[in-house]
């Protein structure tokens, strides 16, 4: 059996994206598989990204069954959801802190880079928050949440994937290229991986392959940002990919983030078809 034959054999969330010539099926994520699985699991009429009560962030795993867990999955997926749905969310659901509106957006770069990209991706304005993030890129040419003055690997990615997906589907001038082109410089002067006062490995869980990635970075995620980018810079995450590719060809699922799902897609340990076509996408290596 080939890499191939193998991800065609999965979810059809993950057989659109792994062939040209079943792109068709796109059309069937929101309604059978993953896809289908999570539209029935979520509470569509509204809700606060986390729970108000019962959940305490000081001793419990982040819970990831809330509004912008589950969409930026359906994005991942590329389930195409109705317009009433996407409207229904607009209208309904509220951030805990401020009951500000869905897609108004929350108080932290990290979450509202992917709140960009979601909204880039349902059709929603999210510009205003697109002006915001612009401001609050730090002197070093990243993002970071909570107020720090230096930026983090996690969050930069995070702000990078949402302003990529608005400059390339929307809109772009020159501060937004210019924003993005020093957040992707943060990264790209520490090869996506190290220190750039020391050269040490920022940190070990960078090197371990996940999915769902939430809100975390690690090397395949930028990798995957970089895709088709040409830059020696890049070399050593990709080393470092390619060191990790299985005798059969394929990608392990080396760590899931802990936190509640509504259900689990893969087996951590054990060969990954999302790692894997992810893997094979963010090389260049294609899978048809």
């Amino acid at each position: 059996m080939t890499v191939l034959d193998w991800l065609l054999g999965g979810d059809v969330a993950i057989r659109w994206q792994a062939s040209e010539s079943l792109s068709g099926e796109q059309e069937l994520v929101a309604t059978s598989g993953w896809g289908a699985r999570l539209l029935a699991a979520q509470d569509w009429s509204g809700g606060a990204f986390l729970p108000r009560e019962g959940w305490d962030r000081d001793v419990e795993p982040q819970p990831w069954t809330g509004v912008e867990s589950t969409l930026t999955l359906l994005r991942q997926f590329g389930a195409l959801l109705p317009a009433e749905l996407v409207e229904r969310i607009a209208q309904g659901c509220r951030w805990e802190n401020d009951n500000q509106p869905f897609f108004d957006g929350e108080t932290e770069p990290c979450i509202n880079g992917r709140v960009v990209g979601l909204g880039v991706y349902f059709g929603r304005d999210v510009s205003a928050i697109v002006g915001r993030l612009l401001g609050e890129q730090l002197d070093d040419g990243g993002w970071n949440c909570w107020g720090s003055p230096r930026s983090s690997f996690d969050t930069t990615i995070n702000v990078l994937e949402g302003l990529q997906a608005y400059e390339q589907m929307l809109d772009a001038w020159p501060e937004l290229t210019e924003a993005r082109r020093r957040g992707e410089e943060f990264l790209l002067e520490r090869r996506l991986l190290r220190r750039r006062s020391t050269g040490e490995i920022v940190d070990p869980g960078y090197l371990r392959l996940s999915f769902p990635v939430r809100w975390h970075y690690d090397v395949l995620r930028g990798l995957e940002y970089f895709r088709g980018r040409d830059d020696p810079r890049l070399d050593e995450a990709r080393q470092v990919l390619r060191d990790k590719r299985q005798p059969d060809g394929t990608w392990l699922l080396e760590h899931t983030h802990p936190g509640k799902v509504h259900f689990q897609m893969e087996e951590e340990g054990r060969p990954s078809r999302w790692n894997t076509l992810r893997a094979l996408r963010a090389l260049g290596a294609g899978t048809d």
